[in-house]
């Protein structure tokens, strides 16, 4: 056994969120694991190490929650509260059958001609317009259109799903001033799954509904479907908006990318996969150590509470050859942004394919974009941006 690194960096300020890749190579630097003093948690900092933590559900336990703060672990884990990520085994795998059903690829072929549709529509609208913000114009317009409509929430449910997102997350980090000020949020999100999301209210037959059908079925326990609720409102559309944004700018900023992406649309799916390795939507989440646990001799004990860096272990200079560039022909497709093992995401294929019908639209009408400075995002466990500008050059008018 060694003495534990440590250090006194906050992971949750301002100048972090805006840039904290330097932050991340720093602890990958003291050690694979690292105990964070402001927070009193220990953090898993490399590659290696995420991934295992994430591959053994015994010992890394999601069911006591994957926040920060016990209060909100409380109120997310347990009996009629949990979701496919803050459950295991058997209950996750039967939340999981229900929740992940529309999700599979072969249920997303029924649904792949109309997003693809709403894309090019999109990309014409894009192309008349010229300037427009990447996220709002943009990243948000499938996941809206579409993701909101087939979830099949009431029409106030629709309207907040964003805001009961954002306020989601910033819950899962510490109790600073945005996690603070999404607790009500929350609440009104809890009170809205128990009230208003439910048989009557929600779109027959739509992802939501078919949760009080499993129900009915015997499937899953019905005190479970209002805790289920959430896993449709709080991932479904956030990530992948902020995904597509990233995308957007590092193709934007990196035009010999797009080019080779214009010469062949085979890269489409690197393409994507190094957005996501390169800005992981979601930079962390926490676990609960079981049992005691040694990395390269640094002991976590029993009952610690570890955040798992997804984002620094997606930029470990000991998996990746020059981690900090943008390369779409990188061999990438073990990135750790979906997750791994049985939580991995149960959306990153209606993700990739909503990403991917509006790229391949892009390129089948676009010469190349320009991107203005991003606004980051202020959010204690996604990273993304609230606005990037982007200027469109059709290709019949390009310059």
């Amino acid at each position: 056994m060694i003495d534990r690194p440590e250090s006194d960096v906050d992971l949750f300020t301002t100048e972090v969120m805006k840039d904290p890749y330097p932050v991340y190579r720093m602890l990958r630097d003291l050690g694979p694991a690292v105990w964070l003093a402001k927070h009193q948690v220990w953090c898993i900092t490399r590659y290696e190490g995420v991934k295992r933590v994430l591959g053994d559900y015994r010992t890394f336990t999601t069911s006591k929650g994957v926040a920060m703060d016990p209060a909100v672990n409380e109120a997310t884990s347990g009996p009629g509260r949990a979701n496919s990520l803050t459950s295991d085994p058997p209950l996750h795998d039967e939340i999981r059958r229900v929740t992940g059903a529309p999700l599979t690829p072969r249920a997303l072929a029924e649904i792949k001609e109309q997003i693809e549709t709403t894309a090019r529509n999109l990309v014409d609208d894009l192309c008349k317009r010229r300037t427009v913000d990447g996220m709002v114009d943009v990243a948000q317009v499938l996941p809206l259109t579409i993701v909101s409509e087939m979830v099949g929430l009431p029409e106030e449910g629709k309207k907040s799903m964003l805001r009961w997102a954002a306020a989601t997350f910033n819950a899962m980090g510490p109790m600073n001033e945005l996690g603070s000020e999404a607790l009500p949020q929350i609440r009104e999100l809890h009170q809205f799954c128990i009230n208003d999301a439910v048989p009557g209210k929600l779109k027959a037959d739509g992802w939501a509904d078919r949760i009080y059908q499993a129900a009915a079925r015997g499937e899953i326990p019905a005190q479970q479907c209002p805790g289920m609720m959430r896993e449709y409102i709080g991932p479904s559309l956030d990530t992948t908006i902020f995904a597509t944004g990233h995308l957007l700018r590092h193709l934007g900023d990196n035009p010999d990318q797009w080019q080779l992406l214009r010469n062949n649309r085979s890269l489409l799916p690197g393409a994507i996969n190094e957005a996501l390795r390169m800005e992981a939507p979601i930079r962390l989440f926490s676990r609960y150590v079981r049992a005691e646990s040694t990395f390269d001799e640094i002991v976590i004990p029993e009952g610690a509470r570890l955040l798992v860096l997804y984002a620094s272990a997606n930029r470990d200079e000991r998996k990746w050859q020059d981690p900090d560039r943008f390369d779409i022909t990188r061999k990438n497709g073990d990135h750790v942004a979906f997750g791994f093992g049985i939580h991995t995401c149960a959306g990153m294929h209606l993700a990739k394919l909503e990403i991917t019908s509006l790229l391949n639209a892009m390129l089948d009408r676009i010469a190349r974009f320009e991107v203005g400075e991003p606004v980051i995002s202020m959010n204690n466990t996604l990273r993304g941006y609230d606005r990037l500008p982007l200027t469109i050059y059709p290709a019949e008018v390009a310059v």
